[in-house]
Parts: structure tokens; sequence; C-alpha cells
């Protein structure tokens, strides 16, 4: 027989993983007192425990401690208590920890990846050669950014207290993610690690105490729904990390509202594979393979949805139908396994609805001819075809081995297909030119884009999405910032806005204005759809003239106005600063008027206001300084590739500034918004709206793009909660008293808008830190571009 002969006689065999040290480990451990508090075991204070099974034969593991409300309020206490000496401590200190838990974890990594194939039902393959090794890696990295944070973010301090709460379908390395840049930055930890998939956690906390942890540093509260409520309502928690549902993400984001209280949420998504008939036929299959059925679909970045260009769609198919048939599924703990197990009857049974779903919507859907395993919770995996832009399939987040397959035959129409989603966390695109990839990639709504390869991650590589995928990124300096914090300025409390009372002015006193100032809208000044107008009082509490009191349909004209100047975030950096100068250079010119209108209606001495007018023009001066110098980054993974950490515009932002110095508080929110190439929708002071009336001349002869900048005045409270609830808006930065701050967070939640506000008090805007880099960052969202190099 010869090579060639032997090699087609080939066949696979178990190759079985051993499990006896995790057996030997899950029979030594006492689950009835796995909930680690304030470096101790103990058992929980209702008596209550789950049951964690092997969803390979639904077997039981083990029935862990379920804490509760008691639980999560002593865990909070022991983190808030280990959190001053923990902060204070030398950045060395912080990183000999964290390197202490990273060798640690590298010497028990067999039975990390073990533990996490028979508790999540994951192929040993890749929880030994991806999970595990890749949590090492977060440790090991972020130590490096705890003794450089002094440096690297000078002014910043850590949060406080952090309440994090993780998934099922990568339970040891979204551990990692979450606590690694905690701990690096300072900040104290209360993780409660996903019900289905508790045991690396239990076994992480272990790892804490033989590497030194502090007490209280690090606190492991296994448990469910209401164990997770209850770290999210703590008030002791400064900090909520989620990764899971959007729908749970959304009930995260209502509950927080008003709370002060950071948060950052990595979610669904539904994320596109896309081909073009240029690429490399067989390895985008390959590529395919591992973006959907890694991990069973149960991914949130999976490549779920496959666009591939028209005149390959038939041969490319053919590879992947197949590829899929000689996908293995079986035992996770077999090193030849490709598909494991879904991690729960409930998940099989939602998979299945799904697809039957999807199949009575038009879908018709294959499977390879392959035998299940006769017990566990296995899916087929499963290739959609004719599958309509509206398909339930192409929608909706499976979690499940299943993918939906669509065609296009532009580049428009394939990055259209793409951004036909609520979800926007990553992207996959596969073209052996270069320059088509990377023209395709800026123009996907995704927070993360691989070309030519799928599911890379990397420790110093932020991750995260864009619009229902949640906000936050996780990994890099992005990461880092998440569990950071650089106070602004803020002052005392902002008193709700209330209608002015005007008194008529008498007989023969100039009025100073001669006719009631209409909104700006798409680069016009435009009536208000109303026809009703505001009055606006002297300092002496006199008319000084009425604004256009604006409302819901004008809201929806100025969102609409900013979401068509698209030009204005695909202008080159120097192009909008030109801009911004100039606009600078005619406010200057009518320094005087603006000053004199200050002093009108506020009252402020000449001084004061002529300060506050050349303090605005420094601002625009500032801000057009750094349009194009406020960049992105070039990462090196540890892989044949780089990655560009590239700076894109949030989108529509929309903008409610407060009475306290109108014209300078104004310009400081809408300046770095347009400087990183967003739109704005602004509703200016309700008290003193005649000064952001006067600025619509200088806009108008400034070059600004027609709908770069929106003024609406009118009521604070009223349009701030329209801006809110408006799901064409991208991100809301809110001066305003508490009531308004809590209820737009609350309203916000429709398309889950990146969101900022004030928290009820009023802001120094002479400040210094207003003019640097704070509102920059808000101002930009940061996509990961991995791009590889090399044969």
């Amino acid at each position: 027989m010869n090579i060639l002969e032997r090699y087609h006689a080939m066949d696979y065999a178990p190759a079985p993983e051993s499990r006896n040290e995790a057996d030997a480990w899950l029979a030594a451990r006492d689950f009835s007192k796995s909930l680690f508090i304030g470096g101790e075991w103990k058992a929980p204070a209702g008596g209550k425990t789950f049951d964690t099974n092997d969803p390979a034969t639904g077997k039981l593991l083990a029935k862990v401690s379920d804490a509760g409300d008691a639980d999560v309020d002593a865990s909070v206490g022991a983190a808030a208590k280990a959190l001053p000496k923990w902060s204070a401590s030398s950045g060395y200190t912080r990183a000999k920890v964290l390197y202490a838990i990273g060798r640690a974890m590298q010497r028990h990594q067999r039975l990390f990846a073990v533990l996490e194939s028979i508790d999540n039902g994951k192929p040993i393959r890749e929880s030994r050669d991806i999970d595990v090794p890749l949590a090492i890696r977060h440790f090991i990295h972020h130590a490096g950014w705890a003794q450089s944070l002094d440096k690297e973010f000078p002014g910043h301090k850590p949060v406080g207290v952090v309440g994090q709460i993780i998934p099922w379908n990568f339970p040891l390395l979204m551990l990692a993610w979450k606590i690694a840049p905690a701990l690096a930055a300072g900040c104290t930890v209360v993780l409660k690690p996903a019900e289905f998939t508790p045991l690396t956690a239990i076994l992480f906390a272990e790892i804490c105490e033989r590497a030194g942890v502090p007490k209280g540093v690090v606190n492991i509260l296994p448990g469910g729904p209401d164990a997770g409520a209850a770290i999210v309502n703590h008030p002791g928690v400064q900090k909520i990390a989620f990764t899971g549902s959007s729908e749970v993400g959304k009930i995260i984001r209502k509950a927080t509202a008003g709370s002060g209280k950071k948060i950052s949420l990595e979610l669904g998504g539904k994320s596109a594979f896309i081909v073009f008939e240029d690429a490399d036929l067989d390895s985008a299959v390959e590529g395919l393979v591992d973006g959907i059925w890694f991990n069973q679909g149960q991914v949130c970045c999976a490549g779920s949805r496959l666009l591939v260009q028209e005149g390959v769609a038939e041969a490319f198919i053919a590879k992947v139908k197949t590829r899929m048939a000689r996908l293995r599924l079986g035992s996770p703990l077999d090193k030849n396994t490709d598909i494991g197990p879904l991690v729960d009857r409930t998940q099989l049974d939602r998979v299945r609805g799904l697809v039957a779903q999807g199949a009575s919507q038009g879908a018709e859907c294959w499977q390879p001819d392959c035998a299940l395993p006769s017990t566990g919770f296995f899916h087929l995996p499963t290739l959609a075809t004719g599958v309509a832009p509206a398909n339930i399939l192409a929608q909706e987040e499976v979690f499940g081995p299943v993918l939906a397959a669509m065609t296009f035959r532009t580049t428009e129409e394939a990055v259209e297909l793409a951004n036909n989603t609520r979800y926007g966390l990553a992207a996959s695109v596969w073209s052996e030119n270069i320059n088509l990839a990377l023209h395709a990639a800026p123009q996907l709504k995704a927070g993360v884009v691989w070309i030519n390869g799928t599911n890379m991650f990397d420790a110093a590589c932020g991750f995260g999405g864009y619009r229902e995928s949640g906000f936050g990124r996780e990994g890099g300096r992005e990461g880092m910032h998440e569990y950071l914090m650089a106070k602004l300025p803020l002052g005392a409390p902002i008193k709700p806005a209330a209608e002015a009372k005007v008194a008529e002015r008498a007989d023969g006193e100039s009025l100073g204005i001669d006719r009631t100032a209409k909104l700006f809208i798409g680069g016009k000044q435009v009536r208000p759809d109303g026809n009703y107008s505001l009055a606006v009082a002297d300092r002496k509490g006199k008319l000084a003239g009425e604004v256009g009191l604006g409302n819901r349909k004008d809201i929806r004209d100025a969102v609409s106005a900013a979401r068509g100047a698209k030009a204005w975030g695909e202008a080159t950096g120097y192009n909008r600063s030109q801009v911004l100068y100039f606009l600078a250079e005619n406010l200057s010119g009518r320094a005087d008027e603006f000053a004199a209108r200050l002093v009108q209606l506020t009252g402020a001495s000449a001084k004061a206001a002529r300060e506050e007018v050349e303090l605005s023009i420094e601002r625009l001066f500032s801000f057009a300084g750094m349009a194009d110098k406020f960049e992105g980054r070039v990462h090196a993974p540890p892989a044949r590739a780089v990655t560009l950490a590239v700076h894109e515009p949030v989108g529509v932002i929309g903008i409610v500034a407060a009475d306290d110095a109108p014209l300078l508080g104004l310009i400081s929110l809408i300046a770095p918004a347009l400087a990183m190439g967003n739109t704005v929708v602004a509703v200016p002071s309700q008290k003193y709206p005649l000064l952001a009336a006067d600025l619509y001349q200088v806009i108008e002869y400034s070059d600004v793009p027609a709908g770069a900048i929106n003024i609406v005045t009118g009521k604070t409270a009223e349009l701030a909660g329209v801006l809110a609830r408006h799901d064409d808006v991208d991100g809301l930065w809110i001066v305003a008293d508490s009531d308004v701050c809590k209820s737009a967070e609350a309203e916000s939640i429709g398309n889950l808008k990146r969101v900022w506000t004030s928290n009820g008090r009023s802001v120094d805007w002479t400040s210094d830190l207003v003019g640097g880099e704070a509102f920059l960052r808000r101002a930009v969202e940061v996509k990961n571009v991995w791009v590889p190099y090399g044969d």
C-alpha cells in the first residue's frame, strides 16, 4: 500500500481527552459552599442550590450554591472594604497579582479546558487551544496596563466597585475579559457567572486564593437572574459590565438610569460574512466553518448571515455543503469533534423553533445526512438558502449552528444587506483585492471587521459593537477606559427648567429684536411645526424676544436632516478642522454682539460676558485643531495580522444644553461632536435660547454643510425626551436636571443609543478638562479592522 492509498484509507477513531482530573476536582469540592465572598467560601444565606449539567449527556455535574440578595450585599460590602487599599496600591503591586493569576492558570490549563468542555459542551479543541490560552493572555497583558496606568491614563482613577455578569457561551474567557482590566485599573469585583456554566469561575476563585489576590478584591457569586438583578440594582456598585442578550441589556440600561453608574454592554449580534467573487473560495469556506459552527454557533459575533456574490454563489454553496457533510458531531471531549451539544434543552428547543419558523417563511433548510448522538442537546449544522432579508433567520440571533445565506450583485448591495440589522457587533469580508475589502470595511456598521478571517481576538485589541449590540469595548486601551474615570468639573444640582415669567416692555422701550427667531434645520431657518413661540426674558424679567417652540415633528425633521448630511462624516479631519476654524473666525467677528446679548439676557458683567465669548472661540479653535489629530491606533496582536483601531463618528448626536454659560456650554458640546464627523441636533438653553438663534447666521456663512448642525429651541424636558426615544439618534449628551437625565437614559433603550448625562449637575465649562479628550472619546466609535498578512 503506497502513501496515497494509506491516506485515503485513514479513518477517524475516538481520541478522548481524559477527564480524570476534572472528576476528581468535582468529587473533592463542597459545592454547597461555592460562594467566594471576601476571600472565604460560603454557603448562600438562603440555602438554595441549582444544578449544573453536562450538556453532552444531561447528567448532573454538581449542585451549586445559588446566591441571593443577602449574598450580593455581603459581596458588595467585601468589595467596598477592599477597594481603598487595592486602588491605592502601586501599579507594580497590581501587576504582580495579575501576572500571578495568569501563571497559576497556566499551570492548570488542562483542568480549566476539560471543565469548560463538560460544563458548556464546546469541543475540547476550542477550550484547550483558544478559550483558556486567550484568558491567560488577558491577565498577563493587563499586568502591563496596571503598571503603566499613571503614564498612559493621567488624571484617571478606578471607577470603584464593579458588578460583572457574564454569559454561558464563553464562561472563562468572558470572566478574563472583565476581571483583568478591572483589577488592572484598581477596581474591586463582584462577578456572577452564568447559571448554566459556573464551574470554571469557581475554579478561578481558587486560583485567586493561591495567587495572593487580597481578600474582597475578587468575589464570585454563582446564581440565577435574581442575583444578577441584585447586583445591577445595588447602590454600592459603581459600574455594571454585562455580556448577554440585547433584551436583558435594555433592562439593565433602564434599571441603572439616573443612578450615575457607568455601564458597558456587550450584547447580541447578527454578523455578516461577505464573500466577493474574487475571494479564495476554499479559504472562505474554512473561515465560514469557524465563523458559524465554532462553539455550535453559540457566539454573539457568529457569522450567521452569509452574503455571497451571485457569480460564485452556486459554486460556493456547493463547497459549503460538501464541507458541512464532513463536520463531526460528538462528545466535546473527543479531540476529533467539530460540533458539540448546545448548552441546554431550552437552547436546543429555541434553535429548533427558529429554524422551523424560518422554513415557514420561505427558507430552504438543508442539513447533512449524519447521525446525532443518542444523548445530549445536539443540533445538526443547518444551511438556510432562499432567505429573504426579512426572514426571521436573517434578522434574529439564533445562537445555534444555523447559517442563513443570501446573494448580492454589487458592493453597494452587499453593504446594504450587511447593515440591514438592528445589531452591529462584527462582520467578515473575503476578497483577494485588499482595496475592495478596505473599501467595504468602513461602510459596515460593526465594531469589529475581519478581512479574510474570522473570530480573531486579542487582549490588545478592543471588541464591542454598535447599535443594539451594545456599547463600550473590552480589551486594549478602549477596554481600560471602561474601568477608569476622569472626573469632569461638575457643580451644583440643576433646577428643573421653568417657563420664564415675562413682563411686557413699556411703550417706547426698545425690544432689541423685531421678529420671532425660527428653528435652524437642514441649513435653513424654518418656522416650528406648531407655529407657537416661547417668550424669552431679559435679565430684568422683561421681554427680550421670542423663539420658535419646537415639538416632536421638528425634532424628527432635524434628525432627518442630520442623517442626510452624509458628506460631513465622510469629510477628512482636515476639512472638518477648516470649517470649525472658519466658524470660530466668524464668531470672533461678532464677539461684541454676542457679549452684549449675554449681558442683556443673563445679567453677566461686560467683562464676564466677553470672557465667555472669547473662551467659546478658543474652544472652537481647540476642537478644530483636534479634528485631524484625535486618531486611532494600529495594534500588533500575536498573530500574522495587524489590527486597525479606527475612529468613526457615532452618527447623529442629540445635544441638550443647560442655562449655565449658555453660549460656551452649547459650543463645548457641539464642537467635539462636529470635529469627529458627527452631525448634531441641539436643544439650547430653555432660558437663553436667543444666543443659539444668534448663531444661525454665523453657521450659515461658515461653510457648515446643510444638516450638520440643527438647532431646535423649546422646552428642555419635552425635547430631550423626544431625542431619547428617537431610534435614528445614535448618541445623546444631556446637561439638565436629574429628572430629565434619568428619563432620557431610561427612554433611550429603543436602539441602545450612547447616552452621557451630567446626572443632574451643572458643569464648569471654563475648565480645561471640558476642552480635552473627554467629549472627543464620546464622539467616536472605535472599529477594529483585522488585516492578516503573509501567505
